[in-house]
């Protein structure tokens, strides 16, 4: 007798486990697995206005329609599923449940960001450094009131004056620096810096020069003062009326005319020698001087301020030639420009600021002259060493009463060569 009911496989309308119509209790029999339908979706439950507990995981205490999730068939650990998931923590979302995660950092982003801010700061720190620096420049020497002006050429004209001016030194400074004390101030070097697109030339006037000093109109008192023909030492006519009337008489004695002028005094020259480390400078032959200080052996050597000054006005060591002293006064202004403007000077606000601070403290300048003039002024110097530059003393035929004569066919050549931006082949002493 065939115990189990037809169609026990494939029928689902048939009732297992229900026994049969037999009196006879029926024997044991095996029952085949049976698996429950899963649950179908369910809305979430809201519960009313003020219910107490609401249970995380889909129904309410009391709710009998909670359903646990077990034996509905479904696999633990994968990816979705009601109610199942991933290894993750539960939590609510429309990630079904589980927390994502961590998305990956956007460097892209971040780079763009970072160079942002940094192009802002430098910005920032350019700008404020320019208004600092401008702030400092002491345009003092006023070129409107220099007259009959030769016309203008190409590229720009500096004329770079070194004063013997002891303003803001103490005693013990001068003592120090071998400078004196006398008063007021006088021109010690004085040189014409071309700057134009075949390389910048250097050109040294002696001092000593034998120029004539043209009519002018006087910077103070505004009164004009005919010329009478009379001729001094070119020092005369700063020592005589200033800045103004230096311009006047070099222009009028070379016919080329002056862009910008530029004067350091001896406090300063050496403030701004000590604030860069020194200059290192090959002294072809050992020399002394008492009057200015100077005792040097020959070879490299590191010069500081107070040597550095010693070196730049010596003058009797040579016979009294101020010719060599130009020549040694070209030398070692292309080394300080040349030693200065460096990576290491420039990207370090250490010794960048104290510099600048230096320099800009003791320079008269011109009341039209502006930053970035005197930054091309700065790298032209430097360039004069090298490349296409070109230093020399301007061109002497011989002297009278002690004073040198300049060689006037020359310095046309030369200044006409200036003048039209050319090479310049003249040659000077």
């Amino acid at each position: 007798m065939n115990d189990w009911p037809d169609r026990r496989t494939g029928d689902r309308s048939d009732r297992y486990g229900q026994g049969s119509a037999s009196p006879q209790p029926e024997s044991a029999r095996a029952m085949p697995h049976i698996q429950r339908r899963p649950a179908p979706p369910r809305a979430p439950q809201v519960p009313p206005q003020g219910q107490g507990y609401d249970d995380r995981y889909g129904g309410r205490e009391g709710d009998s329609s909670y359903d646990s999730g077990y034996n509905t068939g479904q696999v633990y650990g994968g990816g979705s599923g009601h109610g199942g998931g991933g290894g993750g923590r539960r939590g609510g979302g429309g990630d079904g449940g589980y927390v994502q995660g961590r998305p990956a950092p956007d460097w892209r982003r971040r780079i763009k960001v970072g160079a942002l801010t940094l192009v802002v700061v430098v910005l920032a720190v350019s700008i404020s450094t320019y208004f600092w620096a401008d702030s400092k420049l002491k345009r003092e020497v006023d070129l409107s009131k220099v007259i009959e002006r030769p016309e203008g050429g190409d590229g720009t004209n500096y004329l770079i004056v070194g004063s013997d001016s002891r303003a803001g030194m103490t005693a013990e400074d001068k003592k120090k620096l071998h400078t004196g004390s006398a008063e007021g101030k006088r021109t010690d070097s004085m040189m014409i810096l071309h700057d134009g697109s075949n390389g910048p030339t250097l050109v040294s006037l002696p001092r000593d020069s034998n120029v004539e000093i043209p009519s002018f109109v006087g910077s103070e008192s505004g009164k004009k003062y005919e010329g009478r023909g009379r001729t001094v030492k070119l020092n005369a006519a700063y020592a005589e009326d200033g800045p103004e009337l230096l311009v006047r008489t070099v222009e009028f004695n070379t016919g080329l005319r002056i862009d910008h002028y530029v004067e350091i005094g001896f406090g300063g020259f050496a403030t701004i020698v000590d604030a860069i480390g020194g200059v290192e400078l090959d002294i072809p032959k050992a020399f002394k001087d008492k009057k200015s200080g100077a005792d040097f052996r020959a070879g490299k050597q590191t010069l500081n301020g107070e040597q550095s000054l010693a070196f730049v006005r010596t003058r009797y060591a040579f016979a009294g030639s101020d010719l060599d002293r130009t020549k040694n006064q070209q030398k070692f202004l292309a080394a300080l420009a040349s030693q200065t403007a460096t990576a290491s000077t420039i990207l370090n606000p250490f010794k960048l600021y104290p510099t600048m601070g230096a320099g800009l403290d003791t320079l008269i300048v011109d009341k039209d002259m502006s930053l970035w003039s005197l930054s091309q002024m700065f790298f032209a110097m430097k360039g004069v060493t090298g490349g296409d530059g070109t230093s020399m003393n301007m061109p002497i035929s011989g002297s009278v009463g002690g004073n040198l004569v300049w060689d006037k066919e020359k310095v046309k050549q030369l200044v006409q060569q200036l003048k039209n931006d050319e090479k310049v082949t003249v040659t000077g002493n």
